[in-house]
């Protein structure tokens, strides 16, 4: 089979590869279409894998079932699935305390959704067992399926942190996810949402996702800005969605007194976030992290992704072969993509 196999930071190579073995509780599910993630992106062109290499990334899986084992009984050849790439055990600490995002059964984790950068994938029947595969009505295409997967982060986040009605809400980030944010903050109630960035091209493409009001920070000050469009109160929430420790910096001059800053990007590891603490502490401001799904609320958003409630092939803006998943990165990186989408049996 063809596979996008990564040998090293920005070494990726699209090349023949054996196609896996079908488990026998398991199946083999044809991939058709494969979103470009952010987190896809910072581990090719980073030394994520220490040099274990090769290995194939790709998580944003959607496909038709093209072998299962003999033991296999849920699903059948020809099923159109998404594969949800979080795998939880229900039965530690966290899954019981309702953060099942944080499941500390490091084997069940190991189950989790990756490979996809190729035109097939094995799904063991555990994972099957253990859950998060949902079925694709065949009305909907597979590329917007395909979203269902970055879409539950943001579902979570904003269930979470509770964006509604009146909200004014400030997200920096004008990529795919702070897009996916500022339309589902628009669905669930937000009245104003300001988008933050350094780029022009995503902030002007970020408009037609229900974005009211952009702010290039690299042409002038972003927390001065916010404060005047919100008569120097602050906004009720901030999102930092980047991979920056300065936007978490940031976020906290930004929201209101009692207001929440709500840090959703991973910055690198090991690095420092300095953070005003007398603002923090006087201000009343409450600060989250966010991370992950639960299975209901992957579910939930990927009932959202396929349904006409969400214009969610709206924010596909490239379709390619997986021969051009370079391309696809450089795209990405250079702000004319908001979404990528990779089809592995295209030439």
């Amino acid at each position: 089979m063809k596979a996008a196999l990564m040998y090293g930071p920005s070494d990726i190579r699209v090349e023949e590869t054996d196609k896996p073995i079908c488990p026998e509780d398991g199946l083999i599910l044809k991939v058709m279409s494969v979103g470009l993630c952010g987190s896809d992106i910072r581990n090719l062109t980073t030394d994520s894998r220490k040099g274990n290499y090769p290995f194939i990334y790709g998580h944003e899986i959607v496909g038709f079932v093209d072998e299962i084992g003999e033991e296999e009984k849920k699903y059948k050849v020809g099923d159109r699935l998404f594969l949800f790439p979080g795998t939880y055990c229900m039965e530690c600490d966290e899954c019981i305390s309702g953060h099942s995002e944080n499941c500390s059964n490091t084997e069940v984790a190991k189950l989790a959704g990756t490979g996809g950068f190729a035109q097939y994938v094995s799904i063991s029947g555990e994972k099957i067992r253990r859950g998060g595969i949902y079925e694709i009505p065949d009305d909907v295409s597979f590329d917007a399926a395909s979203l269902g997967e970055p879409l539950t982060s943001v579902f979570a986040c904003l269930e979470n942190v509770k964006v509604e009605y009146p909200d004014t809400l400030v997200i920096i980030g004008a990529g795919p996810i702070g897009c996916f944010m500022a339309q589902l903050a628009k669905i669930r109630g937000a009245q104003k949402v300001i988008m933050i960035d350094l780029n022009d091209t995503r902030l002007e493409m970020a408009k037609g996702f229900g974005v009211d009001i952009t702010i290039n920070s690299s042409k002038e000050d972003p927390i001065e800005a916010v404060q005047k469009l919100t008569g120097g109160k602050g906004a009720d929430k901030v999102i930092s969605a980047t991979p920056a420790n300065a936007t978490q910096t940031q976020s906290i001059h930004m929201v209101r007194k009692g207001g929440l800053a709500v840090f959703f990007g991973g910055v690198p590891k090991g690095s420092m976030t300095e953070l005003d603490c007398n603002l923090i502490h006087y201000n009343n401001i409450w600060i989250k992290g966010h991370f992950g799904a639960s299975y209901s609320q992957s579910k939930r958003a990927f009932q959202l992704a396929i349904s006409s409630s969400f214009p969610t092939e709206k924010f596909i803006t490239h379709i390619l072969p997986l021969d051009k998943i370079n391309e696809g990165i450089q795209l990405t990186r250079t702000g004319e993509a908001i979404k990528v989408v990779l089809h592995p049996f295209d030439n």
